[in-house]
């Protein structure tokens, strides 16, 4: 392009406009016949879920089709086209972190963290949570309107167990639980009892959330999707909603890194590739 452009003697950064923005007919978008049908189906899974992007709008559209028959090059360019893609997010990560902390396969190592709920007359909710770093399933949570004790992030841990293994006296294989260093997972009594449990405790460096990278998009999304979606009249309102919206998103939210599958679609996809040794 360069040399074309030196030749021609033109602007070779308006000849990258123009390829980008313009097509030799001069018509910006193409049109096919099927679109006119996707549309209202777009919409209106936009307008249930106004957070979502074009690739999870993507996996609904093709789960309500029964067959993933829809390009999700398509579907951006349907939704470009009406004005109904989300605005690019603008942000930059303030430091690097180059470690990885997905896993290949369940039950490896599950993260744990905590956010805020704020409601319109000023009351607050404190939830903490335990998420599979493959799967990306939310096993267990607690919410309060109080502070998260230690006593919660035991009784969440149990919980975990309970949902993955059933009622047992120890976990089966060894499995890493990481969280920040927030005083209900530090304390002595909590970090006896994970290990007692048969966890490798884990907790990421002091200023370092990306080290718990998982969990903080988790909570980035819940928000995103659930909390500032719905009302949040009072803390009894939103308590009594949290918990559908767990389950919403352990059933039926689409994510990137599960090729658009839910966790829970994804496990019932996999479980019969993992099984969970006894000892």
């Amino acid at each position: 392009m360069k040399a074309i452009a030196e030749t021609m003697g033109v602007s070779r950064t308006h000849q990258y406009q123009k390829r980008r923005n313009g097509r030799p007919d001069g018509k910006r978008f193409y049109h096919k016949a099927q679109d006119d049908e996707y549309l209202p189906l777009i919409r209106k899974i936009m307008d249930d879920r106004a957070t979502y992007g074009y690739r999870r709008v993507t996996a609904l559209l093709n789960r309500q089709m029964g067959k993933e028959s829809v390009n999700h090059k398509r579907v951006y360019r349907i939704m470009k086209k009406n004005g109904l893609l989300l605005q690019r997010h603008t942000g930059r990560p303030v430091r690097i972190h180059d470690g990885r902390v997905q896993m290949i396969r369940s039950n490896l190592r599950w993260c744990s963290d905590g956010f805020e709920i704020a409601c319109w007359n000023g009351e607050r909710i404190r939830v903490a949570f335990s998420m599979d770093c493959c799967d990306r399933e939310i096993m267990s949570y607690v919410a309060t309107t109080g502070g998260i004790s230690g006593d919660m992030v035991r009784d969440l841990m149990a919980e975990a167990i309970e949902a993955r293994f059933g009622l047992v006296d120890r976990i089966p294989e060894k499995i890493q639980w990481l969280s920040d260093n927030g005083p209900a997972y530090v304390a002595h009594e909590t970090q006896n009892f994970a290990r007692m449990m048969g966890f490798e405790v884990c907790t990421t460096p002091y200023y370092s959330p990306e080290s718990n990278g998982m969990a903080e998009s988790f909570v980035k999304t819940f928000k995103r999707d659930y909390v500032h979606m719905n009302p949040l009249h009072n803390a009894k309102t939103v308590l009594e909603k949290i918990s559908e919206w767990f389950q919403d998103y352990n059933e039926y939210h689409p994510h990137k890194g599960l090729k658009m599958k839910s966790p829970r679609e994804y496990r019932r996809n996999h479980l019969k590739l993992e099984p969970c040794p006894v000892n």
